[in-house]
């Protein structure tokens, strides 16, 4: 069974979103989505500054079994990527909810955090 920590929010695409600080929420993939994947071999990430809306692809995620898109769950500017996923993409694999973080972003609007799955509603989803 995947780990769903009961402090994020989630996405039926499989990110989740740490929106503790709503001024700078993280945004990475969950247990599921890199179990599915195997092996990550490569993560293409956004430049910092680059805004995107809702449902827009913000990258790439590369693994043995297949490459697969990353899709914003909120809209609004990257803050910060996580540059050590450069070197290390198996963070991914081994953290997804820790060193495994894929970026930071700054939200337009807290109406898309209210629109995203509670811990229950994602498990059900992977059910």
């Amino acid at each position: 069974m995947s780990k769903v920590p009961t402090n994020l929010k989630y996405t039926s695409d499989h990110e989740w979103l740490n929106a503790e600080d709503k001024n700078c929420c993280i945004i990475g993939i969950t247990d599921h989505a890199q179990d599915s994947l195997g092996d990550v071999t490569f993560v293409e990430l956004p430049e910092v500054g680059k805004t995107f809306s809702k449902g827009d692809v913000f990258g790439v995620v590369e693994s043995v079994k297949a490459a697969s898109d990353l899709f914003m769950p909120v809209g609004g500017q990257i803050q910060e990527i996580n540059e050590n996923l450069t070197d290390s993409p198996e963070n991914l694999n081994q953290n997804p909810y820790g060193d495994g973080w894929l970026v930071k972003v700054k939200p337009d609007s807290e109406n898309d955090l209210d629109n995203l799955l509670n811990p229950e509603q994602y498990k059900q989803a992977i059910g």
